[in-house]
């Protein structure tokens, strides 16, 4: 997305090669975004780089914009030269982000630190990708127009359910929406001239965890992430890496069965886990049982936090049989920790507490639920920073 320049500007003599290093630029350019505003000296320790190293990648990033200097930041006088600390550059770079989900699209400007600058959603008109992909050709052109001209916009970001081939930009397989073999990252490329990434929920939100999220650091260890919408998929990831696959296909576990569930599932069969927990069928009942005013997921949850007894039991029962599924997860990938992105855990603090009830009753794991398992970072705008880690998460990779 941003290369290294092959000379100086001074006297046009290449770069040393441990200046120019994607992998220390991405080490720097990562501990500014954890600790900014931060001195040049506090980078060198928390990277174990060498002073020099980190003057010259610190005036590399200055030269890109990726980094300011903070002398908001700098302390009390004392003796000798004061050193000006390097913070995040907020005002003048951004990413999109773009979400595809079953009823909506959402388009948003994001900053460095993924904070979201605007935010359109709209419903789709029609489904079919040439549809889907056009109306939001014409709103990511809208947004930038009215937020994004004093910004420059390093990339897009782009995340959906279903199968999606992060290498080939592609939606192999969304059985909700009906796209098979969809180029989504060719055409939004073509039709907004950004570079563009795409991945699964999963995959991104899980990015945005390491990225930005209150466990970070622990994230980047190992980690699960949960995403429960009107799809449901897994992703992992170990050494802060998240696993794809070889077939871009991992985390797929929306057709676990689940014992005693008669909902009928998109794939044929009865009880899938996706059918069980998925928006769809559950707004499908409140609105039918007159709970909501409208078949969105929020108003079911804005009708349990405003004291619906009925719309709070459908979250409470949602909430057990994503803790039994998180319970098994835990089994299998020990993480250290594991993120639920769903919206009654999200916003309701007792889901989160019964879904981890659940999950401690699931599993033989032995972890502590409250300081293993968590809501989301992103609770207001879980979509938008969806689609905003996948472009945010290449900037960090390789500045």
């Amino acid at each position: 997305m941003i290369g290294v320049p092959r000379a100086t500007r001074r006297n046009n003599l290449p770069l040393p090669a441990s200046r120019r290093s994607p992998d220390t630029a991405a080490a720097v350019l990562r501990a500014v975004l954890d600790h900014g505003p931060i001195a040049r000296s506090s980078i060198a320790r928390a990277t174990r780089l060498s002073a020099a190293t980190v003057t010259g990648v610190a005036t590399f990033l200055l030269k890109k914009g990726l980094v300011r200097e903070a002398p908001e930041a700098v302390g009390p006088p004392g003796i000798g030269r004061p050193h000006v600390p390097l913070d995040i550059e907020s005002g003048t770079v951004g990413v999109i982000g773009v979400h595809i989900a079953v009823p909506r699209a959402t388009v948003a400007l994001l900053d460095l630190r993924g904070r979201v600058i605007a935010q359109r959603q709209y419903p789709h008109g029609r489904r079919d990708p040439d549809s889907v992909l056009a109306a939001l050709a014409i709103t990511i052109d809208a947004v930038r127009r009215e937020h994004g001209r004093r910004r420059r916009i390093l990339g897009l970001g782009l995340a959906t359910g279903g199968w999606v081939d992060a290498a080939k930009g592609t939606v192999v397989e969304h059985p909700v929406l009906g796209w098979r073999d969809v180029r989504v990252g060719t055409a939004l490329g073509e039709a907004t001239g950004l570079p563009v990434r795409v991945d699964s929920n999963s995959r991104a939100l899980l990015r945005a965890e390491q990225l930005l999220g209150r466990v970070a650091g622990r994230a980047r260890q190992s980690a699960v992430q949960l995403f429960v919408g009107n799809v449901v998929d897994v992703a992992f990831a170990t050494g802060g890496v998240v696993h794809q696959g070889p077939r871009s296909a991992a985390g797929a576990v929306a057709h676990l069965p689940v014992e005693g569930c008669l909902e009928p599932c998109s794939c044929g069969r009865v009880g899938c886990l996706q059918a069980a927990v998925g928006e769809r069928a559950m707004v499908r009942r409140a609105f039918a049982a007159g709970l909501i005013d409208q078949p969105d997921i929020h108003a079911l949850v804005d009708a349990a936090a405003a004291g619906g007894a009925e719309a709070f039991e459908m979250l409470r029962e949602r909430a057990r049989l994503v803790g039994r599924a998180a319970g098994l997860l835990l089994d299998l990938f020990d993480p250290e920790v594991l993120v639920v992105a769903e919206a009654g855990a999200n916003r309701l603090p007792e889901c989160l507490a019964t879904l981890r009830a659940e999950a401690a009753d699931a599993s033989w794991s032995g972890a502590d639920m409250a300081v293993t398992v968590y809501a989301s970072s992103f609770p207001d705008n879980v979509l938008a920073v969806a689609g905003g880690a996948v472009a945010l998460d290449q900037v960090y990779a390789s500045p």
